[in-house]
């Protein structure tokens, strides 16, 4: 049984509820990687978790829509030789991908108008170099 995960302070993933799937890998290891399944693909089913709270799965759905295969989101780790090494990158980014995902939206922007002072700053500096470019220019002669 897969170790729970850590996403932040408030979400842990237990073990249950991760897939672990191991296959071959491409890439570094010689003639290792004929015979290692060092390649890990991590799944977790977002729709069906029983972990997030109902308002969190909707917003990690909406954000994961892309990368969703039937709810359930998957992640490919197949950079280091190890299995052990490629379980830690895959689980990382798998909380890296959740975490952004829970995040509750941004405030909206309040909009705001610049001040006088910074309209005036804004003006006289227009006005600077069009008399600049002005001066450069060639009298016509």
């Amino acid at each position: 049984m897969a170790e729970d995960l850590r996403v932040n302070a408030a979400l842990v993933i237990p073990g249950a509820e991760l897939s672990e799937r191991f296959s071959r890998s491409s890439g570094p290891g010689g003639q290792g990687v004929n015979t290692a399944d060092s390649r890990v693909e991590l799944s977790f089913d977002v729709a069906g978790s029983r972990v997030l709270a109902e308002h969190v799965r909707r917003r990690a759905l909406a954000r994961l829509a892309a990368r969703l295969v039937d709810g359930v989101v998957t992640i490919a780790a197949s950079e280091y030789r190890t299995q052990l090494a490629n379980r830690k990158a895959a689980r990382e980014r798998l909380a890296s991908l959740l975490r952004d995902a829970v995040l509750p939206p941004a405030p909206p922007r309040r909009a705001t108008k610049p001040s006088r002072g910074a309209r005036e700053r804004r003006l006289t500096a227009k006005h600077q170099r069009g008399a600049l470019k002005k001066d450069r220019r060639s009298t016509g002669d």
